[in-house]
C-alpha cells in the first residue's frame, strides 16, 4: 500500500509544524504528504518550503485560490499518487504507528474489491477516545449503517481508496465555501462498504475558530450544499426520527437560499416540519448577529 496523507489548510502556518513532526516520526515511511493551501495569506508557503528542504518526508505543495476545504480536497485527490488517502487536518496529529497500522489493515482489502476503504477511531490530545467507539472490534458495513444502525458517534478517520474518492468528488457550488463531508460519505455508502476497526488512528485537536466551532454560520453561508446533504438523507434507509431531523434542518437552511439559487426539492410530506425549521432559522439569525 502506498498512502497519500492529504492536508487541506488555510492560514494554519503555526500548526503545520506540529503535524509535520508527527508525520516524519512514522515507523512506516511509504507515503507522500500533499498539502493543499486554500489561498492562505499567512506564512504557510514558507513553512512548507522548510519541510521540503529538510527532505525527510515526500511533500507535495499545491496552492489554490480560496474556495473552502472541500475544493482543496478535490484538488488533492486529483494529484494523489497513493492507493489510499488519509485526510489529516492541519490541527491534528498522527500517532507514530498510524501509517504502519493502516498498512496492516489495508491487507484486508486485497481480496475485498467491494470495500471502499478502512476506518479507525480518533482520540483527543489527552488520549481520550472521541465519540462512542465501535460496539465490536471489527465491523464491515456502510458509512450509513455505522451511524444509523450501529449508532456510532464522534469523528472517525476514514481512509478511502483513491479511486473511490475520484469517483465521488465533493460537489462545488458557486459562491459557497463549505460542503458537509457526510454528503460524500453517504453517497459512497450507497455503493460501498468500509472496514471499521476499534483502534485509534490519530489525534484530533479542535481549534477555536475552526469549522467545528462555527458550523452553523458556515452552513448558513453555503445553503445549497447544506440542503443537498439533508435532502439526500431523506432518501436513505434510516430511522424516521433521523429523517425528521434532516427535514427540519433542510428547511432551516433552505431559508438561507437567495433568489435565483434554488435548493433541491424534497417531497411534499416534509412540509409538516417547516415551522420547526423556520423557528431554528430565526434562532440562528439571532446567534450569528
Amino acid at each position: 500500500m502506498f498512502l497519500t496523507i492529504l492536508t487541506p489548510t488555510y492560514n494554519r502556518a503555526t500548526l503545520l509544524a506540529r503535524l509535520y513532526d508527527s508525520i516524519k516520526s512514522q515507523h512506516y515511511t511509504d507515503f507522500e504528504w500533499i498539502i493543499v493551501d486554500d489561498g492562505s495569506t499567512d506564512a504557510t508557503k514558507i513553512v512548507v518550503e522548510n519541510f521540503v528542504n529538510e527532505n525527510t518526508v515526500r511533500v507535495k505543495y499545491l496552492y489554490k485560490r480560496n474556495g473552502g476545504k472541500h475544493t482543496a480536497l478535490n484538488l488533492g485527490v486529483k494529484n494523489a499518487s497513493g492507493d489510499f488517502i488519509l485526510i489529516a487536518d492541519s490541527d491534528d496529529l498522527l500517532l507514530p504507528n498510524s501509517v504502519s497500522m493502516l498498512f496492516e489493515k489495508s491487507k484486508w482489502l486485497e481480496h475485498h474489491s467491494d470495500l471502499a476503504g478502512i476506518v479507525g477511531v480518533n482520540c483527543t490530545v489527552d488520549g481520550n477516545r472521541i465519540g462512542s467507539g465501535l460496539p465490536q472490534e471489527v465491523i464491515e458495513c456502510s458509512p450509513i449503517e455505522i451511524r444509523y444502525l450501529y449508532r456510532v458517534t464522534g469523528d472517525l478517520s476514514e481512509v478511502y481508496k483513491t479511486s473511490v474518492l475520484k469517483e465521488f468528488p465533493f460537489p462545488e457550488y458557486p459562491d459557497e465555501k463549505f460542503c458537509p463531508e457526510v454528503l460524500v460519505w453517504n453517497r459512497i455508502g450507497k455503493k460501498y462498504n468500509l472496514l471499521y476497526f476499534n483502534e485509534v488512528v490519530y489525534i484530533r485537536d479542535y481549534q477555536e475558530g475552526g469549522l467545528t466551532a462555527k458550523i452553523t454560520k458556515i452552513r448558513m453561508k453555503s445553503p445549497i450544499a447544506s440542503t443537498t446533504c439533508y435532502a439526500e438523507m431523506l432518501s436513505l434507509d434510516i430511522p424516521l426520527k433521523d429523517k425528521l431531523k434532516a427535514a427540519v434542518n433542510y428547511w432551516r437552511f433552505r431559508l438561507c437560499c437567495k433568489k435565483g439559487k434554488p435548493a433541491p426539492n424534497i417531497g411534499w410530506m416534509w412540509m409538516c416540519v417547516w415551522p420547526l425549521g423556520w423557528l431554528m432559522h430565526v434562532k440562528d439569525l439571532r446567534l450569528v448577529k
